[in-house]
């Protein structure tokens, strides 16, 4: 039987680095700690040290650096952190934020069918409405990411299936919470992401105004799809 408690420390470790990078104001590159280090100031063996590191390897919050000179480094974030082909950097909590993203995802073929199923007039006036702004905010990645937000808020608002509309929004808000959008100097680089995203929603939008079940359930399919590049 393999025991979970080294598992159990690794994760609380990590929970402590990270909350040392915020706590010291660290950035990119700067040196968190040496191995050495967090086994004096934790107590744990190297194994569970090592276990750590990995996992916020793995987050992309962390460097791993050998050697001589070497340490836990803060990593450079990368400018486009596709979170499930979410458009986010993430410094705070990433693996719930990744959850919180996984649970939304699980329950947008739900809310976004339903939606084709019982949108209003004025459901579909401030659908249109909304992907308008969307398309509006293609050079900026903030304005893009509250705009896709407000829109698939708006979408879940129309399900008359109150416990999705909950734990959706409420993951939503865990999502917005938690995470930062790529900075001006990165949104250049992304604009044609955002148009492909752009598009993506046009289509789910369409379908739920149309009223077409299919159509929209295909539309949440190519939404969740890896977009290429």
């Amino acid at each position: 039987m393999i025991n979970a408690e080294p598992l159990t420390r690794a994760e609380a470790l990590a929970a402590d680095i990270e909350s040392m990078i915020v706590d010291r104001g660290l950035g990119p590159g700067d040196l968190i700690g040496t191995m050495d280090e967090f086994r004096d100031r934790s107590g744990y063996g190297r194994a569970t040290i090592s276990e750590a590191a990995r996992l916020l390897h793995d987050r992309g919050t962390v460097e791993i650096r050998p050697g001589r000179g070497g340490g836990l480094f803060v990593a450079q974030p990368n400018p486009i952190v596709r979170l499930r082909h979410t458009l986010l950097t993430v410094r705070r909590m990433p693996t719930t934020v990744a959850d919180a993203i996984a649970v939304r995802e699980s329950l947008e073929p739900l809310i976004c069918t339903d939606a084709a199923r019982h949108r209003t007039k004025q459901d579909i006036s401030d659908l249109r409405r909304l992907m308008a702004a969307l398309k509006r905010a293609t050079t900026s990645t903030d304005r893009f990411m509250r705009a896709n937000w407000s829109l698939h808020e708006r979408i879940a608002e129309i399900t008359p299936n109150h416990v999705a509309k909950a734990v959706y929004l409420g993951m939503t808000r865990c999502i917005s919470d938690l995470s930062e959008h790529a900075g001006p100097d990165d949104a250049g680089r992304a604009e044609d992401y955002l148009r492909l995203r752009s598009e993506v929603h046009a289509e789910l939008v369409e379908a739920i105004i149309a009223g077409d079940v299919a159509r929209t359930a295909a539309a949440v399919e190519r939404h969740h799809a890896p977009s290429p590049g």
